[in-house]
């Protein structure tokens, strides 16, 4: 049986830096002050990058929207850390051809106009002269570390010849790059182990919370229920949109929080998935909103919806929000419908957003800010990272980093502009070195080559660890035949694994891909449970917490 009390054993009683939530944010920040040689304890209340981390768009974009708004610090940073991941993360982080339909020449000019100079106007319309100059402006912002082509314009008839499923009532495209990340849950774990590896005093704590008692800062493990006293010199509240919850359990009455929800869909829809031929279209709807949708492993992702969400623990995605998402493609793939049917699984996230009274949803700042507080009676600084987006976490730790060095008068000694993450450390990005790569492993470990390129696909260079700690010798699980035992038994063992959950929706893409059935769940909580010394009650428990969940999802089993 697993000794569930030894999760807290070698919990540090003082850190210099208690951080609270492990989402992006979160782990972004922890691996850099690991890095600065900080004595760091991370303390998040479910699992790494679970909550809204795991229900983004899954994009590292320079947020060309932002232009519209001014916000040309937020699309400068932007459009940098994303190339600088294309590098740094190059095991998750791809580059996205992108398109924007263009449905006049000359539309949107004065709404946008009026909404750069900080003025309410719907644009629901961005002609061919508004997308020209903000897709300019976009390669301007983003030449820094530049690794893909700026963009180009395209008329009607080139672009359904690109694209015939189009509308064909659309005037031109633009053509430009974004990327995405292929599994967004792998890429803050990293940056926990990675923290982890760099200063071993450090600690990361999933599945427990902290709040005030008696004047001591107390972790409670939600895992075994058993609790013990902490101390640190600074708090970094990184709740995300439980920021203002967070601070309450710390006697701190603050409104910083006033979080937006997004929903997004991932359907089976063959036709639509070879419609977009590997490309993500971008697109401003009808009724103002900006939406998107692009191939996800073998199905398509749609989003997003942008609506007020004062609780984030109530977000969830309705059926309003589904049914808008599948009837919106419409507005660019007039001849494709996507069917409830067709809809393998949801998620939803409320955005860390500021609070901003009076203003639409979409005209609130998606940039990052921090805010610093006191903890009442021990005068403690809390600093709330209020904000911020998968893109730009890496550079919002570093200003939350350089700023705890200053208030502790150390100094920084490494910088993480180029500082690779988990497995994209020596990563194979190009074909050639890819294939290459996945060839040494399969001689050197003797397994099929399809085998080590799944791995490394999925692990970047992480797989040869794993396939060492293998000895080569993995067994497909039958009703999954792309993932072994073996293998995850390895992440179970190695990955801060807690919960089936852990497994089937973060470790892995089971979930994400669409993959997941009754059958898979019921082999991997098998697997798991041998592999972590879960009894037969606790295995069931484990499959009814995850049946719950992808029942949440919208995943039928």
């Amino acid at each position: 049986m697993p000794d569930t009390a030894a999760r807290l054993l070698g919990l540090p009683e003082h850190a210099t830096v208690l951080i609270l939530g492990g989402g992006i944010n979160g782990c972004g920040l922890f691996r850099d002050l690991c890095e600065q040689g900080v004595d760091v304890l991370l303390v998040e209340k479910g699992d790494f990058c679970s909550g809204a981390s795991a229900a983004s768009s899954r994009l590292m974009h320079g947020g060309i929207k932002y232009l519209e708004t001014g916000e040309f610090r937020l699309v400068a940073q932007s459009a940098r850390e994303r190339n600088l991941l294309l590098s740094n993360a190059a095991h998750y982080v791809k580059p996205l051809e992108t398109v924007l339909p263009v449905g006049s020449v000359f539309g949107g000019i004065i709404p946008s106009v009026r909404r750069f100079l900080g003025l309410k106007a719907k644009l629901a319309d961005r002609g061919a002269l508004i997308t020209r100059a903000g897709l300019l402006l976009y390669d301007l912002f983003g030449r820094h570390f530049r690794t893909m082509p700026n963009h180009r314009m395209m008329g009607r008839r080139k672009a359904l010849a690109l694209m015939p499923e189009l509308n064909p009532s659309i005037r031109a495209v633009g053509l430009y790059y974004e990327a995405h990340i292929t599994h967004a849950e792998r890429l803050g774990l990293e940056l926990i182990l990675d923290g982890e590896a760099a200063n071993p005093a450090a600690r990361a704590l999933n599945y427990a919370e902290v709040a005030l008692v008696d004047g001591r800062l107390r972790v409670r493990d939600r895992i075994s229920g058993l609790s013990r006293d902490v101390s640190a010199d600074i708090v970094v509240n990184a709740g995300g949109a439980w920021i203002d919850k967070v601070n309450a359990a710390l006697g701190i009455p603050s409104r910083h929080m006033g979080g937006n929800k997004g929903s997004h869909l991932v359907v089976r829809n063959r036709r639509l998935h070879d419609a977009l031929r590997g490309r993500m279209v971008y697109f401003g709807s009808a009724d103002g909103r900006v939406n998107l949708l692009y191939p996800l492993m073998g199905n398509v992702l749609i989003g997003s919806t942008d609506i007020p969400e004062p609780d984030p623990d109530a977000a969830h995605c309705s059926e309003a929000e589904m049914g808008y998402m599948a009837a919106v493609i419409s507005e660019v793939f007039p001849d494709i419908a996507v069917t409830p049917d067709q809809i393998a699984l949801t998620w939803c996230g409320v955005r860390p957003l500021p609070r901003s009274e009076g203003l639409a949803p979409g005209e609130v700042s998606r940039d990052h800010s921090i805010a610093e507080d006191r903890i009442p009676g021990l005068g403690l600084p809390v600093l709330s990272l209020i904000g911020g987006k998968w893109t730009t976490f890496r550079g919002f730790a570093e200003e939350a980093a350089d700023r705890i060095l200053a208030m502790t008068g150390r100094e920084r000694r490494i910088g993480t502009e180029r500082l690779a993450i988990g497995g994209g450390n020596g990563f194979p990005a190009k074909p050639d070195a890819f294939e290459a790569a996945a060839a040494e492993l399969s001689a050197r470990f003797s397994a099929p080559p399809e085998t080590c390129r799944r791995l490394l696909a999925r692990y970047g260079t992480g797989a040869r660890t794993m396939l060492a700690q293998a000895g080569g010798r993995l067994t497909p699980l039958a009703s999954l035949p792309a993932y072994a035992g073996e293998e995850i038994a390895f992440l179970c063992r190695r990955e801060k694994v807690e919960t089936l959950e852990d497994v089937l929706f973060r470790r892995t893409d089971i979930a994400l891909s669409g993959a997941l059935t009754g059958d898979v769940l019921d082999e991997v909580a098998h697997v798991a449970g041998q592999a972590l010394g879960w009894g037969d009650d606790r295995i069931l428990r484990e499959r009814e917490a995850s049946r719950a969940a992808a029942a949440r999802n919208h995943i039928a089993l």
